[in-house]
């Protein structure tokens, strides 16, 4: 029964590795774009959620909706006066500029907020769970992020593939030129792509302060855990990408229940494991 919780708590861990990756990848779908940057702004949606429980007295998945929102004006904002004059057929500059900012986030939010390690007080639902079977108990807090990550897919999922705004997203995704020449304006479409991100990275670091203890350094850590969800699913691939941050955290739990040492390490090994045997990921993107 141990190794089963394992698995059960994995897939659970996979939910929050998913909301990490989710922005990443439709980042990258959209324009091809890695940002580096991506996890320290996860770091900051956290301390965000933190300013608004500590000073205006919400609790913590109230503050969801105020965090993602300020990620998304902020996301659009960046993307569309700064990162858009890094975009061209040179890979280089865009991820100078990302490395850049990750630096000046990392550096600013430990002058504000001190190098300690923090995090958000949830009260009951931190311990709230309930059992499935004798053995095997299943946390509260940890499914609500799972289900969060399946609903923001499955709502992304339907905005690319049912609405105008989506087909827009796939066509300058396949060719930006000819979508330029038909009069859309490309700056204007990856700023809102990158403001949907940035309401994802929102939402996940909401969930990463009320799960686990975090502070202004952390944020390389989570972008290569998005990075590997992402790969492993398949760039492009939302669904893929739920898929590959469950298995990156059920290899992370097995892990830890052979050797609590041995936690990060087994997810490394497994991401490089299907790298070699499948470099495009289990379920690459089918352009339609």
């Amino acid at each position: 029964m141990e190794w089963v919780n394992a698995i059960v708590q994995g897939i659970l861990l996979g939910g929050l590795y998913a909301l990490f990756a989710t922005g990443l990848s439709l980042m990258f779908g959209v324009m091809r774009f890695v940002n580096i940057a991506h996890g320290d702004f996860i770091v900051v949606a956290a301390y965000a959620a933190l300013i608004g429980v500590a000073y205006l007295g919400l609790h913590p998945l109230a503050t969801i909706p105020l965090v993602a929102g300020g990620l998304a004006i902020a996301g659009y904002a960046n993307q569309r006066f700064i990162l858009n004059r890094t975009l061209g057929g040179d890979i280089l500059p865009p991820l100078l500029v990302t490395f850049g900012m990750s630096v000046v986030i990392q550096n600013a939010l430990q002058e504000i907020f001190t190098a300690d390690s923090q995090r958000l007080q949830s009260g009951w639902l931190e311990t709230a769970s309930f059992n499935i079977m004798p053995g095997l108990a299943v946390g509260l807090l940890p499914l609500l992020v799972f289900l969060a990550a399946v609903l923001v897919i499955g709502g992304l999922q339907w905005l690319f593939y049912g609405s105008g705004l989506g087909r827009l997203l796939r066509a300058t995704s396949d060719d930006q030129r000819t979508v330029r020449l038909m009069g859309a304006d490309n700056a204007h479409i990856f700023a809102i792509a990158t403001a949907l991100a940035s309401a994802v990275v929102g939402i996940a670091g909401v969930f990463l302060a009320m799960r686990t203890n975090f502070d202004p350094s952390i944020g390389p850590a989570r972008l290569l855990f998005a990075f590997e969800a992402v790969i492993i699913g398949g760039l492009g691939n939302l669904w893929g990408t739920l898929a590959g941050g469950i298995i990156l955290g059920v290899a992370q739990t097995i892990g830890a229940q052979i050797d609590p040492g041995f936690q990060i390490l087994a997810g490394h090994l497994v991401f490089l494991a299907l790298l070699a045997v499948r470099p495009e990921g289990l379920f690459p993107r089918i352009k339609a």
